[in-house]
């Protein structure tokens, strides 16, 4: 997070355009040395809020061009508005992928030493297992993961009813048949990619499609992309309701998660865009986290399942990319959980 001196910094800089350190100093009121505020630049560049042009003398301070999409937001104070007080980015934006996303990394290099370090954790975890006892633990965490996917959709099963649904394919009393085929579906399409490990690779619109099929298997949902309009609820923000424009977003985002090395940031983008995107009438989200899994496990690193998140934490991250293109939370988000993985199943 941005402490106070650098959000002054940074409101400075977002005023008055390219500063030099000399200028900052002389005219930001944060009573900090000179080289105390060197260290704080240097600390708001790290982060990815602050970049710089020219050499020496002559270095000037700009706000980073990902500055939007990852600046801290207080989630709390954000949603204290109702839906039509919200000023927001009302249609799809597709330079935040093109231009921003495509270009830009969305870790900072502390968040990125935190996911390594605990990947490190995960593979010597690992490697004291046996077969068997791993895939005890990669069960498990398929149950957790298949229960609270169904759960942020609304599916009433509780963890152990799902438990029960997936080992012994004993339905709850009381729940419909459309909520076991869901749970159901989750477990297949863990199942294909646990079997499928190359096939996300490289993600195509194809395959994205293919794993979204799996997951609405029997449910009363088109397979194809969307082709009209449709709306969300707890927001004004609109996703495409062209065809040809879903596609293209859509194609766009596997080019520019395909060109990405960082794996961290393959799995985390997946999980955003295709949500943002809405390509499909039902699912999306569903399908990102399938998919984002299988980038993840394609790697050979922790999958997520999601357990200790909350249904409206989740919500308000996603209306946060979807309103304002900023996912500081949900990265927040993915990083928690990537470290709940890793020291709860493994």
């Amino acid at each position: 997070m941005i402490d106070f001196r650098g959000q002054h910094i940074l409101d400075f800089i977002k005023n008055t355009g390219a500063s030099s350190s000399k200028e900052v100093h002389d005219n930001v009121d944060i009573s900090v040395s000179y080289a105390t505020l060197k260290r704080i630049l240097a600390k708001l560049i790290e982060g990815g809020y602050l970049s710089t042009f020219g050499k020496g003398k002559g270095t000037k301070y700009i706000v980073s061009p990902t500055f939007e999409l990852i600046q801290p937001v207080d989630i709390d104070r954000y949603f204290q508005k109702e839906i039509d007080e919200r000023v927001i980015r009302e249609g799809f934006n597709f330079s935040i992928i093109n231009d921003v996303i495509a270009k830009h990394s969305v870790f900072s290099e502390t968040e990125m030493e935190k996911l390594n370090g605990l990947q490190k954790k995960f593979l010597y975890n690992v490697s004291q297992l046996s077969e068997n006892e791993y895939k005890k633990e990669f069960e498990r965490l398929a149950i957790d993961l298949s229960w609270k996917s169904s759960q942020i959709e609304g599916n009433t099963y509780s963890l152990l009813e799902t438990e029960k649904l997936l080992k012994e394919k004993e339905t709850a009393a009381g729940k419909t048949r459309e909520e076991a085929t869901m749970l159901l579906n989750h477990k297949d399409a863990l199942d294909f990619i646990i079997d499928n490990p190359e096939y996300l690779h490289p993600l195509t619109i194809s395959k994205i499609k293919d794993i979204h099929s799996i997951l609405i298997k029997g449910l009363a949902v088109d397979h194809n992309l969307r082709k009209r309009k449709i709306g969300i609820s707890g927001t004004n923000y609109r996703p495409l309701d062209n065809e040809f424009q879903i596609s293209e977003a859509l194609r766009n985002s596997c080019d520019v998660i395909n060109s990405k090395d960082n794996v961290f940031e393959k799995a985390l983008l997946v999980l955003v865009l295709i949500s943002y995107i809405q390509p499909f009438m039902d699912g999306n989200k569903r399908t990102a986290r399938i998919v984002s899994n299988a980038l993840l496990m394609h790697e050979k690193h922790c999958p997520l399942s999601f357990r200790t998140v909350d249904s409206i934490d989740y919500k308000k991250a996603m209306l946060l990319f979807y309103e304002q293109n900023n996912i500081s939370i949900f990265k927040a988000i993915f990083i928690n959980q990537f470290e709940f993985a890793v020291n709860t199943y493994f």
